[in-house]
């Protein structure tokens, strides 16, 4: 188990063509292939927030891999907060869209 001192939280919204291209299923395969844990959801029709903990090698691996998204999708902005990790989530989950 990593020390709780190297856990990182990024709060992350991605903007572009995000829906209607599996990019929910894509980001949650992806955090639980990464290793982190938190949620992602819709945000309106052309943006997808997410929250991740976990290490910062996984979270930064996730958020890279966030800001590509699955092959029919397109990224044209993305916006990172590094947050206070709570430690609240035990996997990765798609949440109801705003």
């Amino acid at each position: 188990m990593p020390d709780a001192s190297d856990l990182v939280r990024a709060h992350v919204w991605v903007k572009g063509r995000v829906q209607g291209v599996g990019f929910r299923a894509y980001v949650e395969y992806s955090a639980r292939q990464a290793g982190v844990t938190g949620w992602v959801r819709n945000v309106g029709y052309d943006t997808v927030e997410a929250v991740a903990e976990g290490t910062r090698e996984k979270v930064e691996q996730f958020v890279e891999l966030m800001k590509q998204g699955p092959r029919a999708s397109r990224v044209d902005e993305s916006r990172i907060e590094w947050e206070e990790v709570t430690g609240e989530f035990r996997e990765f989950g798609v949440k109801r869209s705003l």
